[in-house]
């Protein structure tokens, strides 16, 4: 399996940086939160996604480097503000700017629940909102004033369109099966070139995320298969993706899409078939495992986590486990209550015992029903800290998910607890 960087080497562009990267004759790359590319044509440049707003200037500068001519085109393979932040910096007076069609609800969805979402990226991404905080930050984002948060397309796309810039011909595919619903491939065919954003995931050749943790629509598999078998039919010779360097190679390309579109097929299939026969997701999320020809990186989605998304995304959130389910009284309610029967003292010792067993997450159940009658419990927090070092020593280190929220969770709690005895004094 080709071997790249995980999802804890993401990172934004830096101004030590200084020059974009040639990865082709006429492609630049600009590394940051997600990539920008600048083409060079003879009759001006092109240029795909633009960074988050307050990178825009550093691509910006580094491009300037390579080429001044005028930018006949923007390309927008997703309309995250990752790809979009920087257009308005971009943008000239003659620019235009392609989209999906489905633009316009992706950043709706945005703006929509952006509270909701900063709250959580702050808990993944907090390099990037701390940046985005900083003296040097604001200064940054000044020097881009000028962009929108909204992105205007001169045109939008529903399935295909090509054209030509000088030596160089484009073709543009629909591919809402990716990571959002107005996903575009850049298609290159006289080099055999395409750009695919983060149309199978920000990581390649990893599990893609079809619910991501962060807070996202749920992703669909069927046309997430869609997707591959596009990339499949082009066999391209370079793929460009939203994050590091490019894959290339035709038969490490076909390779590697042919596992991710198989792996992605098979826990799809084994899902249904479990749904059929009257399983609920957590039973599927134990059982379900891909054989050793398919396995796939894990450093961004898992499999367990697909499992989940592909059950709830045909059966919802009512899995028949429970009545409490249809109403608005979770389980954590009683915690106290049960705390007070067992006894706050011995079910610390017993989630320490199921620790012992390495049954780390039984154990953290029996910790959070401890501290929901005892925030300050020493040995609920103890247990819970170290069920949580297990969980991360079990973890995949390269997957931002699991290593963001396991790593400052126990310390979280902790601090809750200290809140919470402060108050009372």
């Amino acid at each position: 399996m080709h071997l790249r960087p995980s999802s804890m080497d993401m990172d934004m562009a830096r101004p030590s940086c200084t020059v974009a990267t040639r990865i082709h004759d006429f492609i630049h790359m600009s590394e940051g939160a997600s990539n920008a590319y600048l083409l060079t044509t003879d009759e001006g440049n092109v240029l795909i996604n633009t960074g988050l707003a307050i990178e825009a200037p550093i691509h910006k500068d580094r491009f300037e480097q390579v080429s001044q001519a005028p930018l006949r085109y923007i390309l927008i393979t997703q309309g995250h503000v990752d790809h979009i932040g920087g257009v308005g910096l971009f943008r000239e007076p003659a620019t235009e700017v392609i989209a999906q069609r489905n633009i316009e609800g992706c950043m709706a969805d945005d703006e929509r629940i952006m509270g909701f979402r900063l709250r959580r990226n702050l808990r993944f991404f907090p390099e990037i909102l701390e940046r985005m905080l900083s003296a040097e930050g604001q200064a940054m984002l000044a020097a881009g004033a000028t962009q929108a948060p909204k992105v205007e397309p001169t045109l939008r796309i529903d399935r295909y369109h090509s054209f030509r810039c000088g030596e160089r011909y484009f073709e543009l595919f629909s591919a809402p099966g990716g990571e959002t619903v107005d996903t575009l491939l850049v298609w290159l065919p006289e080099e055999r070139i395409l750009f695919t954003g983060n149309a199978l995931g920000p990581l390649f050749p990893h599990m893609p995320n079809f619910y991501t943790i962060r807070g996202d629509r749920l992703r669909f598999a069927l046309p997430y298969l869609e997707v591959c078998e596009r990339i499949l039919e082009l066999r391209p010779r370079m793929m460009i993706t939203g994050h590091f360097d490019p894959v290339e190679g035709e038969e490490l390309i076909h390779s590697e899409v042919s596992r991710l579109r198989d792996a992605v097929r098979y826990i799809h299939d084994a899902t249904v078939k479990g749904m059929n026969e009257g399983r609920d997701a957590f039973a599927l999320m134990k059982e379900i495992r891909l054989p050793e020809e398919l396995q796939v990186g894990e450093a961004y989605g898992t499999v367990p986590w697909a499992v989940r998304a592909i059950w709830e995304g045909y059966g919802g959130w009512f899995q028949f486990l429970s009545t409490t389910e249809l109403y608005a009284v979770p389980p954590a309610q009683v915690y106290p209550e049960v705390a007070a029967l067992a006894g706050a003292d011995s079910l610390a010792d017993r989630a320490g015992q199921l620790l012992a067993a390495d049954r780390p997450l039984e154990a953290i159940h029996l910790c959070e029903m401890t501290l929901a009658a005892e925030a300050g419990h020493t040995r609920a927090l103890e247990v819970y800290r170290q069920a949580h070092a297990r969980l991360l020593e079990q973890s995949d280190p390269g997957n931002r998910w699991q290593q963001y929220w396991l790593r400052p969770e126990a310390e979280r709690v902790a601090d809750r607890a200290r809140d919470d005895a402060s108050k009372d004094e």
